[in-house]
């Protein structure tokens, strides 16, 4: 189902849409209300959902039909919009599973992979049965009661953990870092497949629930702790043992740019056992084969479990490749990562507020 309220733009998407015969649209409305009655009706494998529209918009009708209906939502967004950005976002902490921009005009150049990358989320979006809801990290967890880090892994001096989040990663990304505690020392890079665009939107967004100083990385800029250094739009990001940022438009790994597997690799080679590697909820299997070789050098590493992943594909090829040390859910990984950050001495925090620096480099 499509909810646009530009009819050009809902006739556009739809055009779009049925150019793939395994693909058919049962439904074009133009208000997020219409579209919240339609699913009381007929329930669609899947919804494209605009943000700004009148009697009732995306962010409310997203809510609404997380609470009572749930479908697998795709945000449609002007990304370079900042109200759109943060509205976006907020549909994505009700349920919304990924997020595209809006779609561009036949006659730009990159149309061909506007369209590609519209028909791909919608099928892999209509393989998701359940959507997940995750729990509150403030509440107690319904987990069983985790295991803390055993002694020989604890006394290690971890410098940096390095994340890499594919579909379904935002709000457990934004779970991880609102869930750590103010002086948490560790830096945190961190590699999320997001639609370009959205990266200035979703780091504003993290800031705002997070402790932790989350920024875009920049090339040559060196790591610090208490910061959270997130990937830029079509660059890898790399770390150096001198603790340095690189980034570069190499060509696209796993079919990406950024990469979670260049991510992944550089840290492995740079810090070795100083290091822990978290693999959160994504399709396919960026990362997993770097993640092993994270472990193979001595990081300690997690992924996210199934019960908890929207998409299972990133973690489950990590798993089988033997990758993993610990299967977790986000608030387990809150857990763990704090447990480490209070045995760690990478950094303290002063009583001034300031953070004492340390070298990052291996």
């Amino acid at each position: 189902m499509i909810v646009e309220d530009s009819q050009v733009a809902r006739d556009y998407i739809q055009f779009i849409l049925e150019s793939d015969q395994g693909i058919q649209v049962i439904g074009a409305v133009e208000n997020g209300l219409k579209a919240v009655e339609f699913v009381k009706r007929q329930i669609p494998d899947v919804i494209i959902m605009d943000i700004h529209m009148p009697e009732m918009d995306g962010f409310e009708a997203t809510r609404c039909i997380m609470e009572t209906n749930p479908v697998p939502i795709i945000i449609v967004s002007a990304s370079y919009k900042l109200n759109d950005a943060n509205k976006t976002f907020k549909a994505i902490e009700h349920g919304a599973v990924a997020l595209i921009p809006k779609p561009v005009s036949p006659s730009r150049p990159d149309y061909e992979y506007t369209e590609k990358n519209i028909l791909q989320t919608v099928k892999t979006m209509s393989e998701v049965k359940m959507v997940k809801r995750f729990p509150n990290l403030q509440k107690k967890a319904k987990t069983t009661k985790i295991k803390k880090i055993e002694e020989g892994i604890a006394k290690r001096n971890i410098k940096i953990i390095a994340i890499g989040a594919s579909t379904g990663g935002p709000l457990v990304v934004k779970q991880i870092l609102s869930g750590l505690p103010a002086n948490f020392s560790i830096p945190i890079i961190i590699v999320q497949h997001i639609a370009t665009g959205f990266t200035v939107g979703f780091v504003e967004w993290l800031n705002k629930s997070s402790s932790l100083n989350v920024k875009i990385a920049s090339s040559g800029e060196m790591i610090r702790s208490g910061h959270c250094y997130v990937a830029p739009d079509s660059y890898h990001l790399k770390v150096g043992q001198n603790g340095m940022i690189v980034l570069n438009d190499d060509p696209p790994v796993n079919f990406l740019r950024p990469s979670i597997s260049c991510l992944f690799d550089s840290v492995a080679d740079a810090y070795g056992e100083n290091a822990v590697g978290v693999l959160l909820t994504g399709m396919g299997a960026d990362g997993a084969s770097e993640l092993r070789k994270m472990k193979d050098k001595g990081a300690l590493t997690f992924v996210q479990n199934r019960e908890s992943s929207v998409i299972f594909s990133m973690p489950g090829e990590a798993i089988k490749l033997g990758a993993a040390d610990y299967v977790l859910s986000p608030f387990e990984i809150v857990q763990m990562l704090s447990d480490i950050a209070e045995r760690s001495d990478f950094g303290r925090l002063q009583p001034d507020g300031a953070w004492e620096n340390k070298s990052v480099g291996n």
